[in-house]
C-alpha cells in the first residue's frame, strides 16, 4: 500500500507544504528559541527572555509527555485516533505568537498570530498524512496554552531594536531549514519500555512494532 507510485501533481504539492512544515521542525525551532533569547536578553528585556525559555520549554514538555501517554497506551486512546500529538504544531503556535508580539510591540497580536500558524502549520501535517485531525488539534491546545501564558506572565514588550531581532530570526531559519530533530525515535523508544510495565498497553501498535518484539517473534519462523 506504501508502495503505491504518486502523481507528479501530488508531489507538486507536497513539496512546497513540506517545505512549510520543516520550518516548525525542532532542529529549527530550538536554536530559533534561544538565539532569540539571547537578542532579548542582550537588549534588556530580561524578563521577556526568561519567560520566553520557560514557557516554551515547558510547552515542549507537555507536548514530549502527551506524546509518551498517547504512544504507550494507545489500546486505551486508541478510539480518539490520537497515537502523538503534533510537535510541530505545538511548537509553531507558541513561538509564532511570541515573535509576533516581540515584533508588533503588542501583546494582545500573540492569540491571533498563535492561532494562524496553528492552522497553517496544522494543515500542513494533514495534506503530508503525518498526523490525524484530533492529533493536529491536541497539539494546537497545547500551543495555544503557552501562547496564552506568554500573554500572561512576559508583560507589555518594550521598545525592541527589530532589525537585529529580525535578522536572529531570518538567519537562524535559513541555517537551520532543512534539518530534523530525531525527537520521535526516542519519544517511541521510550513508550515501548513504558508499555511493558503496563499490562493495558502492551498489544498497542508502538509495542507491537518495536523491533525487539518483531524480533522475538521472527525468531521461530526463520528456524
Amino acid at each position: 500500500m506504501c508502495s503505491q507510485t504518486i502523481s507528479p501533481g501530488i508531489r507538486l504539492i507536497r513539496a512546497p507544504v513540506r517545505y512549510l512544515t520543516d520550518f516548525a521542525d525542532q532542529a529549527v525551532v530550538l536554536p530559533l528559541v534561544l538565539a532569540v533569547a539571547i537578542a532579548l536578553a542582550v537588549q534588556g528585556w530580561r524578563r521577556g527572555a526568561v519567560t520566553w525559555l520557560i514557557v516554551v520549554a515547558a510547552t515542549f514538555t507537555a507536548t514530549a509527555a502527551s506524546k509518551l501517554i498517547f504512544l504507550s497506551c494507545s489500546p486505551v486512546f486508541g478510539p480518539m485516533d490520537i497515537h502523538s500529538p503534533s510537535g510541530h504544531v505545538a511548537a509553531a503556535t507558541v513561538v509564532t505568537g511570541g515573535l509576533a508580539a516581540m515584533l508588533t510591540r503588542r501583546q494582545v497580536s500573540i492569540l491571533p498570530a498563535a492561532i494562524l500558524a496553528a492552522l497553517v502549520i496544522g494543515t500542513s501535517r494533514l495534506v503530508l498524512g503525518m498526523h490525524s485531525l484530533p492529533e493536529v488539534v491536541f497539539g494546537a491546545v497545547i500551543g495555544l496554552a503557552g501562547a496564552a501564558a506568554l500573554m500572561r506572565y512576559a508583560g507589555p514588550p518594550p521598545v525592541l531594536k527589530l532589525a537585529p531581532l529580525v535578522a536572529v530570526i531570518v538567519v537562524i531559519a535559513g541555517l537551520f531549514h532543512g534539518l530534523h530533530f530525531p525527537a520521535e525515535a526516542a519519544i517511541r523508544h521510550t513508550a515501548f519500555r513504558a508499555a511493558q510495565f503496563i499490562p493495558a498497553c502492551r498489544g498497542n501498535l508502538e509495542y507491537l512494532r518495536h523491533p525487539a518484539i518483531e524480533g522475538s517473534r521472527a525468531k521461530p519462523n526463520a528456524a
